[in-house]
């Protein structure tokens, strides 16, 4: 049977060939809000290919079956405690919403770990989800919120892996997204994981999607200034060596 593979155990893209098919995959999406005209992807979302990174050394690893690159600029921030909780937080995923971590096997090239200017983004020139250095870092939170980003950015590369799909089997998708919707789907796929943990680790997940789904389009997919953001981690890195 066909499945989209969004909000569902299916980590196919989709499985007939029929052109049936892929009209039924254009329309889900059309649906939703991606094909429309109001500007180009992601337009208000994080860039992470319009920012200079700093050198840093990159270190590999492999974590639950899925790749991670890693960028460690920070003295005060052990790579051990790093990978441990993705670790943890990739173990979140793989026993909630199984489903979810096969997504990210199939649909990206890698996770990132570097110094960023919010909790992570979606690069859809690499296929790489970025997850913020620092916030990896923390241990006032739990991983059920580390986890939830990923899993939203990962919902990023499920929309992206789908339109690639029917590009490539010349299916009828128009080229522009709606990132204010893109947006939404992935803080109803963030607010279905939170629902699903267990007693209070999923509480500040809940609560966060909840949050953003209740934000006008701007305030749900905002524009970011990347220099001033730029200049602020810069700042913040300089206090800590």
């Amino acid at each position: 049977t066909w499945d989209s593979g969004i909000g569902t155990r299916d980590s196919g893209i989709g499985n007939r060939e029929s052109g049936v098919g892929l009209l039924m995959l254009s329309s889900f999406l059309a649906a939703l809000g991606f094909g429309r005209t109001e500007g180009p992807v992601n337009a208000r979302v994080p860039d992470p290919e319009s920012r200079v990174p700093i050198p840093v050394e990159v270190e590999t690893f492999v974590v639950r079956g899925v790749p991670v690159e890693l960028r460690n600029g920070r003295p005060d921030i052990a790579t051990a405690d790093v990978i441990q909780r993705l670790e943890e937080s990739l173990a979140l995923i793989g026993q909630y919403q199984p489903w979810r971590l096969k997504h990210l096997q199939c649909d990206i090239r890698a996770i990132r770990v570097e110094r960023y200017a919010c909790r992570g983004a979606f690069s859809p020139s690499e296929r790489v989800v970025i997850t913020e250095l620092t916030f990896l870092a923390r241990r006032d939170i739990s991983a059920a919120p580390v986890a939830s980003s990923i899993l939203h950015e990962g919902v990023h590369a499920r929309v992206h892996a789908m339109t690639e799909y029917l590009a490539l089997r010349g299916g009828v998708f128009p080229g522009a997204r709606d990132s204010a919707h893109e947006e939404r789907l992935c803080r109803r796929a963030e607010l279905a994981f939170g629902e699903a943990l267990p007693g209070e680790l999923g509480v500040p997940v809940i609560e966060r999607a909840l949050a953003s789904l209740q934000l006008d389009d701007v305030g749900v997919a905002p524009r970011v200034d990347w220099t001033e953001a730029q200049r602020r981690i810069d700042e913040v890195d300089r206090g800590a060596m």
